[in-house]
C-alpha cells in the first residue's frame, strides 16, 4: 500500500485565517464492514448507498497559531461545547499529522450539526470526520500554490477520514461506493473508498432509503468496541470471506438490476452483521422488539403486496427500508399506517442515494 501520495509538498502560501464549510452524508452498507486491523483497515470490502438527506454541515474556522505541540481545537456540536467528543477528534488529528502537518499551524474552531439524531444506528461519524476531512482539503488547497485535481482531493479526503471512522471513507463519493480491496471492483482499496466501478442499473440510480427511528438514543455499544470484538471472534473468518463473497454477487446484481436477488442478498447481510454481535464475547444485542415488529411486518407486506421493499441494519436498532422509487407512494403508506406506531414519538427520515460531498457558504453558528 502506498500512502506517499498523500503527503504534500512543502507550502508556501500560509494564510492568516480561512474558513471553510462542508455538507456531507452519512451512507448505509449494503454489503457490511465488521472488522479491523490498525490503523482502520478493513477486514472484508464493504458498499454503500450514499445517503442524501441524513448529513453533517461542518465549520472549521482556522487561525494562524505561533506552533503548539499536538492539533489545537475546540468543538462545537449542536451549538453546544462538547468536550465528549474531543478525545476521538484528537486521536483523528493526531493519526493524520503527516499527511495534513498544517493542522499544526492553526488553531481551530469546529462547529458541527447533524440532521438526524447522533450515535443512534445512522452512521454519523461517516459523515462527521468526512466533512471535517472535506475542510480540510479546502484548506490544503488555498495553501498549494498548485491546483489539485478534484479527483485527488476526493480521495485524500476519503483516506485521511478513513483514520478517523472506517465508514467516513464511504462518504465523500455519491452513489454506491465501495471500500477494501477486492479482486472484482476495479481500483478499490484499502485505503479510500471508491465510487462503484461499473455500470449501474437505473433501478438503483435513484434507490430509496426510509429510516424508522426506533431508538434515538445513544448506543449501548460503540462501534469501535464492537469491531475490536470480531478479532478473537469464533467466526469471523468464515465472515470475512462471506462478505466478500456477497460483494462479488451484488456487483452482478447492482449491474443487471434483479432486485429480487438483492432483496434477499441486503437482508441476510444485515442479519449476519447483528449475528456477528450475538455470538462474540463478551456478546450484545443493539435490535429492540421494536426492531423485531417492523422486519417482521415488512416481510408480511413484501409477500401480500409482491412488493420490492426491504430492509437493512447498521450497528444500531433503527430500520433502513429500502426500495425502488416507484413504490414511494405506497411504501410511504405502509409506514404511515402500520410502522410509524413502532418508532419513537413516530418519526421516521426519508432519503434517498445521494450525490457526496459539496462545499456550502459558511455560518458561523
Amino acid at each position: 500500500m502506498n500512502t506517499l501520495e498523500f503527503i504534500p509538498k512543502p507550502f508556501s502560501n500560509l494564510l492568516e485565517k480561512a474558513n471553510f464549510t462542508w455538507q456531507t452524508p452519512s451512507n448505509i452498507a449494503l454489503i457490511k464492514y465488521w472488522g479491523k486491523s490498525n490503523l482502520q483497515l478493513p477486514k472484508n470490502a464493504s458498499i454503500s448507498f450514499t445517503l442524501n438527506n441524513c448529513h453533517t454541515i461542518t465549520t472549521i474556522y482556522f487561525t494562524k497559531n505561533r506552533g503548539v505541540e499536538g492539533a489545537n481545537f475546540n468543538l462545537f456540536f449542536e451549538g453546544k461545547k462538547k468536550e465528549d467528543f474531543k478525545p476521538k477528534i484528537a486521536q483523528f488529528f493526531t493519526r493524520i499529522q503527516q499527511y495534513c502537518p498544517y493542522i499544526l499551524w492553526y488553531d481551530m474552531e469546529i462547529h458541527s450539526k447533524n440532521s438526524f439524531p447522533h450515535s443512534s444506528g445512522i452512521a454519523s461519524s461517516a459523515s462527521g470526520f468526512s466533512a471535517i476531512s472535506m475542510c480540510l482539503m479546502s484548506l490544503e488547497q488555498e495553501l498549494q500554490t498548485i491546483k489539485l485535481s478534484k479527483e485527488y482531493i476526493n480521495k485524500k479526503a476519503s483516506f485521511i477520514a478513513r483514520l478517523g471512522s472506517g465508514s467516513a471513507s464511504r462518504s465523500i463519493e455519491g452513489g454506491l461506493v465501495v471500500w477494501g480491496n477486492h479482486l472484482e471492483i476495479e481500483g478499490s482499496s484499502d485505503l479510500f473508498g471508491v465510487q462503484f466501478p461499473y455500470k449501474v442499473h437505473s433501478i438503483f440510480k435513484d434507490y430509496q432509503d426510509t429510516i424508522l427511528l426506533v431508538d434515538k438514543e445513544e448506543k449501548q455499544v460503540s462501534s469501535t468496541v464492537g469491531h475490536n470484538l470480531m478479532m478473537n471472534h469464533p467466526f469471523a473468518i468464515q465472515r470475512f470471506a462471506q462478505a466478500n463473497e456477497n460483494l462479488s454477487k451484488l456487483s452482478k446484481i447492482l449491474q443487471n438490476g434483479d432486485v429480487k436477488s438483492f432483496i434477499n442478498l441486503v437482508e441476510s447481510e444485515a442479519l449476519t452483521l447483528h449475528g456477528m454481535m450475538l455470538t462474540s464475547n463478551p456478546y450484545f444485542i443493539l435490535m429492540k422488539p421494536n426492531t423485531l415488529e417492523i422486519i417482521n411486518k415488512i416481510w408480511r407486506y413484501r409477500q401480500e403486496n409482491n412488493s420490492n421493499i426491504c430492509f437493512t441494519l447498521d450497528a444500531g436498532a433503527n430500520v433502513h427500508i429500502l426500495h425502488p422509487k416507484k413504490e414511494k407512494e405506497k411504501v410511504n403508506q405502509f409506514i404511515n399506517n402500520d410502522l410509524a406506531q413502532f418508532c419513537q414519538k413516530k418519526q421516521y427520515i426519508c432519503d434517498s442515494v445521494g450525490f457526496g460531498a459539496k462545499k456550502v457558504v459558511s455560518i458561523k453558528e
